[in-house]
């Protein structure tokens, strides 16, 4: 009997070590930039042309200054047009609908052309004072988040609506099938029908910016001042990087799901950083 207690507990603490290898994922280094970006704050993958959209600041994050610029990069990072579109502020979020490019610019969400590259409409946000993060879902409805002032929002043919107010440095946006995934404050949640936010994960650092999924209740979140987590809805999450003491910003992240890799801007350090999921 005490022989086979001893094979069942040896067999429990196995299974227990292969679930939590398992679970266990790393971020391996394929290439970076050169440091010919300006403040980059956004990388957006798109799958179709197999191209990297890049938000550069080029300035100070806050300032309406119009020295901002998306950059066109290739899947190995070297610049197909390194000013794409010129003339924004701050732009930082990025979410592509029916071949046009929404973009987060400060106060208003910049709506551009991806086969003309032209400015086509500014919507302006009333009262908002930091967009920055964009997702939109299967029906072109786009929700954009303002840091600063607390708020999510919602634009609908080109009428806003808040949907969350009052929310502590509310950032990372992704609708993930009918439900919205916010991030604020170290926090990840989901929107509820009542307009409430339902807890998932915590205990992340508090400047929270970008989220991809992985697949099905798996998701990578990165923080601006350089760490990026891998978690799962059970409330489980893993550090993949941490550049936090060497502050190596890992701002707003693009992710490739089909080759699993991780696009992440570095911020101030002016370069976009590719790596492999395992």
């Amino acid at each position: 009997m005490k022989k086979l207690s001893f094979y069942l507990l040896m067999f429990t603490v196995l299974m227990i070590s292969i679930n939590t290898k398992a679970q266990t994922h790393q971020l391996t280094k394929i290439w970076e930039t050169d440091t010919v970006l300006r403040t980059p704050e956004s990388v957006l993958y798109e799958a179709k042309e197999k191209i990297l959209y890049v938000s550069n600041i080029d300035g100070v994050p806050t300032e309406k200054d119009g020295k901002g610029f998306i950059s066109k990069l290739d899947l190995k990072g070297k610049p197909i047009q390194l000013e794409w579109v010129k003339g924004l502020n701050a732009p930082k979020g990025m979410g592509i609908y029916k071949n046009k490019l929404y973009v987060a610019d400060l106060t208003e969400v910049v709506v551009i052309d991806l086969k003309t590259a032209a400015i086509l409409e500014k919507i302006p946000v009333d009262g908002s004072i930091f967009l920055n993060d964009i997702t939109i879902d299967s029906k072109g409805v786009v929700y954009v988040s303002d840091s600063r002032a607390g708020n999510v929002h919602q634009i609908e043919n080109s009428k806003v609506n808040s949907v969350l107010r009052n929310i502590k440095s509310p950032n990372g946006l992704l609708v993930d099938g009918k439900q919205l995934l916010v991030l604020n404050n170290g926090a990840l949640s989901w929107l509820l029908p009542n307009d409430q936010l339902a807890l998932l994960v915590d205990g992340m650092d508090p400047s929270t910016d970008g989220i991809e999924k992985v697949k099905e209740n798996e998701f990578i979140v990165s923080s601006w001042a350089g760490a990026i987590y891998y978690l799962n809805t059970n409330g489980s999450k893993q550090v993949l990087l941490d550049g936090r003491a060497d502050k190596k910003n890992t701002a707003d992240i693009g992710y490739d799901a089909k080759n699993r890799i991780l696009y992440v801007p570095t911020f101030y350090g002016n370069k976009v950083v590719a790596y492999r999921l395992d």
